[in-house]
């Protein structure tokens, strides 16, 4: 009987421990990670931790050293060497401000926020099957490696600097 309940136990422990995985997230932007890869001495990082009930996720993003003007930056839904659909715009400028409510991009420096529901928007790709407002995909894309965030600049449209998105319980 007490060997019973000490394996109940240790089940009750892992099946929480579990629960609580991949709320912290990190992503180290490097020109490398770009599809196809820059030549970049620009860099970044993008940690966000989701909240427990997965309703938001707070976030802060740090760049600089990039060779052009920043147009925006987003998350998109990919895996690695992969580019996927724009899900979360994380700023924008005035040429490309990005959905109402955007926050304008700095040039170097530091970006902070809060995504919810509202922030989601709606995949490019209908293949891959995302829709507005799906928070829940969003996470579980992270939580799988299957995201990245990314920073575009005029000299490469398509992204100067890019980190896939990793999730941990610290």
């Amino acid at each position: 009987m007490k060997r019973l309940s000490i394996v109940t136990a240790a089940l009750l422990a892992w099946g929480t421990s579990t629960t609580a995985l991949a709320e912290h997230l990190h992503a180290k932007l490097i020109g490398y990670q770009e599809v196809p890869s820059v030549s970049t001495a620009g860099s970044g990082e993008f940690t966000a931790q989701i909240s427990q009930d997965d309703k938001f996720i707070d976030y802060e993003m740090t760049f600089g050293g990039l060779q052009a003007p920043i147009t925006q930056s987003h998350i998109h839904v990919a895996q690695r060497s992969v580019n996927g659909s724009i899900v979360i715009w994380l700023c924008g400028t005035a040429s490309n401000p990005g959905p109402a409510g955007t926050q304008t991009c700095p040039q170097s420096g530091t970006i902070t926020g809060t995504i919810t529901a509202a922030n989601v928007v709606a995949g490019a790709t209908a293949s891959q099957q995302l829709t507005a407002g799906d928070l829940d995909a969003v996470i579980a894309a992270m939580r799988a490696g299957t995201a990245y965030a990314n920073v575009h600049t005029n000299l490469s449209p398509g992204g100067e600097i890019r980190g896939q998105i990793r999730a941990s319980s610290r």
